[in-house]
């Protein structure tokens, strides 16, 4: 989500491929990559495990041996999604976030995806992200992100109203399926309903001071592997990662309370725990950016105003993003009746944070 992330010049170089992976018949191409990127291994002896958690990508896991020990992940892009992702940019990203020891390595670029080294842990479940110590955990991390310095001098801006504006402008008008047609237009807002949302999203929002940092955008629980052991949390997946708003990443992650499978808003964090969780945030957000770390109520009040407010802005977002999907994308997955909830929740959460002020 931004022009601004500059890349370390001490971060190694990633090397493009010149292959492109069947999704279908995977196997064969997947071997070309690791010919290059494991050259010690016999094509006979790699095992390929896939994994099913993602609806954008196909993710595919490969390794030798009896256990998944040194494994290369290769993810291959979804159909069409270069519609929905700057690819470059989630490069960028990758490569900064892995130069601030934030990210796995990156191993290269091909045609239609990228591969990248695999982390120990447990991608997490939605009852898992409010337990401790792992919400303080995820929150510390995100604050890491956020304090990253990653924009080589320029003021960094959000690209988050542009984004939408695009997203809305690519939302499909009719399908040809009558009855996903008709879904589409008796359960969906209409065109203009949604363009007035947007507008008033942007004047409404842009007036509450949220800073602009670096945000990992997606922050759903299948995007968060805790490694137990080492006691510590990662973040994965940056397709959507980049300058934008501290309280939408916050806020985002916050929706994803509910899931995505068998979607519950009424598991999004209520007033006490997030109060919980900001403090903790923002002490190590601070600590990260060498401020002094003591914490007052007021910053605390003003964060989660930001917050609940920001996350409407985030469901719209998402909403647009799966209208999109149930398009073009070849994952079997009901995207727009996840557009559906989106947008309901949307409507639903309105009225009480359109009503929040931030302190004096």
């Amino acid at each position: 989500m931004a022009k601004y992330i500059h890349v370390p010049d001490e971060a190694p170089a990633v090397p493009k491929i010149d292959v492109t992976v069947d999704e279908n018949d995977y196997r064969h191409d997947a071997l070309k990559l690791i010919k290059e990127l494991r050259p010690n291994w016999k094509p006979s002896e790699v095992k390929m495990k896939f994994f099913t958690d993602g609806i954008t990508n196909k993710l595919l896991g490969c390794y030798v041996g009896p256990v998944m020990q040194d494994v290369v992940l290769v993810r291959i892009y979804g159909n069409k999604t270069e519609l929905l992702v700057d690819r470059d940019n989630e490069v960028k990203s990758f490569r900064v976030l892995q130069a601030h020891r934030c990210a796995p390595a990156l191993y290269c670029t091909f045609n239609n995806g990228l591969c990248y080294e695999f982390l120990q842990g447990t991608a997490l479940e939605p009852e898992h992200i409010r337990s401790q110590p792992v919400f303080r955990l995820i929150a510390g991390q995100l604050a890491k992100y956020h304090a990253i310095h990653a924009h080589n001098g320029w003021v960094p801006r959000s690209d988050l109203w542009l984004k939408m504006g695009k997203y809305f402008a690519l939302t499909p008008k009719h399908f040809s399926d009558p009855e996903r047609h008709r879904r589409l237009t008796t359960e969906v807002p209409s065109p203009r309903c949604l363009r007035e949302e947007l507008l008033w999203l942007q004047q409404h929002l842009c007036q509450l001071g949220s800073p602009v940092v670096l945000c990992h955008n997606d922050l759903l629980c299948k995007n968060i592997i805790y490694n137990k052991e080492d006691g510590n949390i990662k973040f994965i997946d940056y397709e959507y990662a980049g300058y934008n708003y501290q309280a939408y990443d916050i806020g985002n992650h916050f929706n994803e309370f509910a899931g995505i499978d068998e979607v519950d808003y009424s598991q999004y964090p209520g007033r006490g725990f997030q109060l919980m969780w900001l403090r903790s945030y923002l002490e190590a957000y601070k600590e990260h950016k060498g401020q002094a770390t003591n914490v007052t109520d007021g910053e605390v009040e003003t964060l989660y105003v930001q917050v609940n407010k920001f996350a409407l802005a985030s469901h719209f977002f998402w909403g647009l993003w799966a209208l999109i999907q149930a398009k073009v994308s070849t994952i079997d997955f009901d995207f727009l009746g996840y557009a559906v909830l989106r947008f309901n929740q949307y409507f639903k959460m309105k009225p009480e944070v359109a009503a929040l002020t931030l302190p004096e």
